[in-house]
């Protein structure tokens, strides 16, 4: 069964809440076994425009990916990074 993973691509607008947004991630991502493969960093823009801060979490299938997003928890915290940030989220499937 091939991995799910979320890549999220965000400007952050108010870095004194943004925390508050991760502290109310954190039981979906535990309740769904979310793996954090990239979470901000150093990073080169070589093609295109790119927002400041870049994340990929990794799940164990593409549907866990989607019931983590579309989660109760999940979208009470994700009205905390929408109200400090901008930016897009993507869903995706795995290679493998």
């Amino acid at each position: 069964m091939a991995k799910g993973y979320w890549i999220g691509h965000v400007d952050v607008s108010n870095a004194e809440n943004y925390p508050n947004y991760m502290k109310a991630a954190q039981p979906a991502y535990e309740k769904y076994g979310a793996k954090f493969i990239v979470r901000g960093g150093k990073f080169d823009s070589v093609e295109g425009k790119a927002r400041s801060r870049h994340v990929v979490v990794e799940f164990e299938s593409y549907e866990k990916a989607l019931a983590c997003y579309n989660s109760p928890e999940y979208q009470a915290a994700a009205k905390i990074r929408q109200a400090n940030s901008e930016g897009d989220i993507l869903i995706v499937e795995g290679a493998e």
